[in-house]
């Protein structure tokens, strides 16, 4: 048994769309296993910290470590994600992607705001201006912000992708960037 640790923060349907389905699919076709389960890990306010996927091999090896490594760094795994071996203290630093998390305020803006305001509209300018950058990949909604989680091969450049729209927005008021891989 190996348990990837994907450093993203993924809804469950997301963790299995962009990693778990798609691994599943290299190993059995690879002859090298399955994907037999996978978790979302919550931190104290709810937010999604980090995801897990087990997946059974017939033999931990370094073959096998990397095809899984190399797999799942295809599909975007991020900096900061990791293999583990069940039966040993094992453990193989993964990842290439970095993540941008954008925190829109859904508490401290103007009601007109919100209310004039669509979340869509950011989505969809948020993927046309990061172009092959970085996409969304998943959400989150707390009781005080929205989180959009953005991954791609540099947060510098996503950031600045998105910094003039970002400052135009009135939804985008207040909002928080945060570096999350």
């Amino acid at each position: 048994m190996i348990i990837a640790q994907i450093n993203a923060k993924l809804q469950p349907i997301h963790r299995g769309d962009i990693f778990e389905d798609p691994l599943d699919s290299a190993l059995k076709k690879a002859g090298r296993g399955e994907v037999t389960g996978g978790g979302t890990l919550l931190d104290n306010s709810g937010e999604i910290a980090h995801c897990d996927i087990e997946i059974s091999v017939p033999e931990v090896n370094d073959e096998n470590l990397r095809f899984i490594a190399t797999t799942l760094e295809g599909l975007g795994a991020p900096k900061g994600s990791r293999l583990t071996m069940a039966k040993s203290d094992k453990v193989l630093q993964i990842g290439k992607a970095e993540g941008l998390a954008v925190y829109l305020n859904g508490t401290d803006l103007p009601d007109e705001v919100y209310a004039k305001s669509d979340i869509n509209f950011v989505i969809s300018e948020f993927t046309r201006l990061l172009g092959a950058k970085g996409r969304i990949l998943s959400n989150w909604q707390g009781p005080r912000e929205t989180a959009l989680y953005i991954y791609g091969g540099s947060f510098a450049g996503m950031r600045d992708a998105l910094k003039d729209f970002i400052a135009s927005y009135p939804l985008c008021q207040k909002c928080r960037i945060v570096q999350i891989a």
